[in-house]
């Protein structure tokens, strides 16, 4: 049977080039986004789910959806995003929650799949980070909270899973990610279809190597 792959947050960028990558290479993917997706999911074959990650239920439901539909995930990636950006002092603290919201929507997914997968004895779950995974930028301390949460997430599980044969990456480009299309002269920020390829060769590597964090940067970054 083919692999499943379950992308939750496959948003028109980089979700939806890492459906398409895996469905090329013969995986069975299911999309899951909080309302309708922002691009056509079946012009490549997948299946689309309506879930809010930060609701136990709505996880729940998806995981019970797509085991019964594709059959367990093989492979899960966490991508949802939120930006909150400006002073400390003029943030309003109901904005600053929705951030904290996708991390605990990260710990509920991780849960999710990570019970399916030690049941098996096998699979991979990956989270999306960014720059501010590991350096935290000035006025955007709500992003902050929340990718560093899901970074110390991600390194906790790899710890805790890997002995068990599950696979805990985290990828984290440092730079925007380009909009679709060719790129323009000049255009230096991260290819989606290129992150997405770190994602599939972090679920094919050799359990003898495991990698849990992955950044990627473009050559005019520099070092990351």
């Amino acid at each position: 049977m083919a692999e499943v792959a379950l992308i939750v947050g496959a948003g028109p960028r980089l979700g939806a080039e890492t459906a398409r990558l895996a469905t090329a290479q013969g995986m069975a993917v299911a999309v899951a986004t909080r309302g309708a997706p922002k691009w056509d999911v079946s012009v490549i074959g997948a299946r689309a789910y309506a879930c809010d990650a930060t609701k136990r239920d709505d996880v729940e439901r998806l995981f019970e959806s797509v085991s019964r539909d594709l059959g367990a995930p093989d492979l899960v990636l966490f991508n949802p995003a939120g930006r909150v950006v400006g002073a400390i002092e003029s943030i309003d603290p109901k904005d600053a929650a929705r951030p904290l919201a996708i991390l605990n929507g990260a710990f509920l997914v991780a849960q999710a799949a990570a019970r399916a997968m030690v049941a098996r004895g096998s699979g991979t779950i990956l989270f999306t980070g960014s720059s501010a995974s590991v350096s935290a930028p000035s006025q955007q301390g709500p992003v902050a909270m929340y990718k560093f949460g899901i970074r110390g997430l991600a390194q906790a599980l790899a710890r805790e899973l890997h002995p068990k044969n599950i696979h805990v990456g985290h990828v984290y480009p440092v730079n925007s990610i380009a909009e679709l299309g060719p790129p323009a002269p000049g255009d230096a920020n991260a290819r989606a279809e290129e992150i997405a390829k770190a994602f599939l060769f972090l679920h094919r590597q050799h359990r003898s190597v495991w990698a849990w964090e992955l950044g990627v940067a473009p050559w005019s970054s520099g070092i990351l």
